[in-house]
Order: C-alpha cells, then structure tokens, then sequence
C-alpha cells in the first residue's frame, strides 16, 4: 500500500469533504443552485481563488455540478449532485455532534467557574 493511498472509508469521506470550505459549500448548495458571486457572499472570509480551487476540486470528486449556460453576460450556477446531496445526513450529524459538544463545554466552563 502506498502512502498516499486511503485504507479507511471514514478516512475517505474526510479527504473528499476535509478542509475548511468544503463543507460550509455543501452546505449553501444544500437549499438549491448558487452562482459563484452568492457563494462567495455566503462564505465570509474565502477568497476568490481559493473557492475556485474548492469547487473544482467538488466538481472533480463529483460532488457537485458546474452548469454553464452559454449566454452573454457569462452565467455559471454550481449545484449539488446526487452524490453531494447524499452527504446531507452526515452534516446534519455532524451539526448535532457540534451541539452536543459545545452545550457540553458549556457546562463543564460554568460549572469550574
């Protein structure tokens, strides 16, 4: 086995969906088709190249869709795939996980002060 090479399916699934953007993108797309302008408006903080690298990276692990509709002025609109929008029960999850863990820092914080 080489090195690079993945041996864990969670190990998977966190390479395909790891880093700080990709998830918040998935998550903006999960209520429908967004223009690259809406999504850079929605992820405060990300520059343009780096959502540029984000998406094309999603697009290459096909989770999400690039429709170009060949008008003028240019109009380009990134979706999720049937593939991305499979990992909505995985963020809801992992949403739930982050709660629970934050409700529970909470408490251990007011209870030591």
């Amino acid at each position: 086995m080489s090195i690079k090479e993945v041996c864990c399916p969670v190990e998977v699934t966190l390479k395909v969906i790891g880093g700080r953007w990709k998830v918040l993108i998935i998550h903006c797309l999960l209520n429908g088709a967004m223009r690259f302008n809406e999504l850079q408006r929605h992820l405060t903080g990300i520059t343009h190249r780096t959502l540029i690298r984000q998406l094309r990276e999603m697009e290459t692990d096909q989770l999400i869709v690039r429709d170009d509709f060949n008008e003028i002025p240019p109009r380009v609109e990134y979706s999720l795939s049937p593939l991305g929008h499979s990992l909505k029960t995985i963020l809801y999850a992992m949403d739930e996980w982050g709660k629970n863990y934050d409700a529970g820092r909470q408490i251990k914080v007011n209870i030591s002060v």
